[in-house]
């Protein structure tokens, strides 16, 4: 199968960038039958969406945390191909039945926050289920009876694949079920999916596929459906080189939802996966967006050489995202990778407060012949 041809005769269009909310995809949604299952905390609908007549069933949500739209794209391009009439999206159809929750935190979306309209994280509240969201989910979970379960979201640029030095562009996990995070029949069914999705992602970014940390909380969504016996399974999409809008990220999520689904529809699950499973290098935090090498400043009326990393802070503006430079970290880079790196040469740093970086500051300061940032903003970037 050709994913690359399918994902661009399926991707949809109209939804495109960071900020996606209920708004850029009630239309879509209006499309093909749906469901109200209920209301967010600040009354907005919660859409259900279904597709499909076959014995496997699948559940999907998305956009749990309201500042991760790249699965909601990725979502509707699957959509796209659910319906694209051709013989393996039938054949899909014939075998699968779809419950796909393609936003359940609206009000997080609309402000472009991690939390719902009450600053709780719906991803903690699995088991208090405080929050009307997480009632309805739960509630959706329970008439279903799924047979898979898929929890979709994004994670920061700061996760590297392993030791790879390379970005976890997509990320998995097979959440644990118990504090010991045993490996069952149940998880075990996680784990052969995500190693087939793995083996697939490898085709088109190889060793940008990390596994997400599998410590035990019961209070997160898919640790609590994987102890009620549902192989759950964590999509996370990260970084790709340039990527802020997650585009590229946006493919490769659709590639192995695709690649997933036409596993489980060809095979047989026989768990014995483990330790390709456990081969998937595990994510870790070591990158940040901006990495300045050799720059020189003043210190104390001496002259010194000095690296230092900037980290973005994603900021809603007018509706749109924008992306501000603060200063993250002062030397001890070592074993840190920069999605964007710059070696000054020992050219001299200047700002308009101490000519030196400080942590925590937005990025006001210009390197000679080499960089400049105004109020967080990238202005000049020359490698020259």
């Amino acid at each position: 199968m050709n994913y690359e041809t399918i994902y661009q005769a399926n991707k949809e269009e109209k939804l495109f960038g960071r900020y996606i909310t209920l708004q850029h995809i009630e239309h879509l949604i209006f499309k093909y039958p749906y469901q109200v299952i209920g209301k967010s905390v600040l009354g907005k609908p919660i859409y259900k969406l279904e597709f499909g007549m076959g014995k496997t069933k699948i559940f999907m949500w998305s956009q749990m945390h309201g500042n991760e739209s790249t699965t909601t794209k990725a979502l509707f391009d699957f959509i796209n191909f659910l319906h694209s009439n051709t013989t393996e999206s039938n054949a899909i159809l014939s075998n699968f039945t779809f419950w796909l929750l393609p936003m359940l935190n609206p009000d997080g979306a609309e402000l472009y926050t991690r939390e719902n309209a009450n600053k709780i994280d719906l991803n903690r509240d699995a088991q208090n289920l405080s929050q009307p969201e997480s009632v309805l989910l739960r509630e959706v979970f329970t008439e279903f009876k799924p047979d898979f379960c898929y929890n979709l979201h994004d994670q920061r640029t700061i996760f590297g694949a392993g030791d790879t030095g390379k970005p976890a562009t997509v990320s998995f996990l097979a959440p644990a079920y118990n504090d010991e995070r045993a490996i069952n029949e149940v998880r075990s069914k996680a784990i052969e999916v995500i190693v087939s999705m793995n083996e697939t992602l490898q085709q088109f970014i190889p060793n940008q596929i990390g596994r997400f940390d599998d410590s035990f909380n019961i209070n997160c969504i898919g640790d609590t459906f994987q102890s009620m016996n549902v192989p759950t399974i964590l999509f996370e999409a990260g970084h790709f080189q340039g990527d802020y809008d997650r585009e590229f990220s946006r493919k490769f999520i659709f590639i192995a939802l695709l690649s997933g689904i036409q596993y489980i529809n060809e095979n047989d699950i026989v768990l014995n996966k483990i330790q390709k499973y456990l081969h998937i290098p595990q994510n870790k935090v070591v990158f940040y967006d901006f990495v300045c090498k050799n720059v020189k400043i003043n210190y104390d009326s001496l002259e010194k050489s000095i690296n230092f990393a900037l980290q973005y802070k994603e900021v809603l503006s007018e509706s749109e995202i924008i992306f501000e430079a603060h200063v993250a970290q002062i030397d001890d880079l070592e074993n840190y990778y920069g999605h964007f790196e710059f070696d000054a040469n020992n050219k001299s740093y200047q700002d308009n407060l101490k000519n030196t970086p400080i942590v925590g500051q937005i990025a006001n300061f210009s390197i000679e012949n080499g960089i400049s940032f105004s109020s967080g903003k990238l202005v000049q970037f020359s490698l020259d």
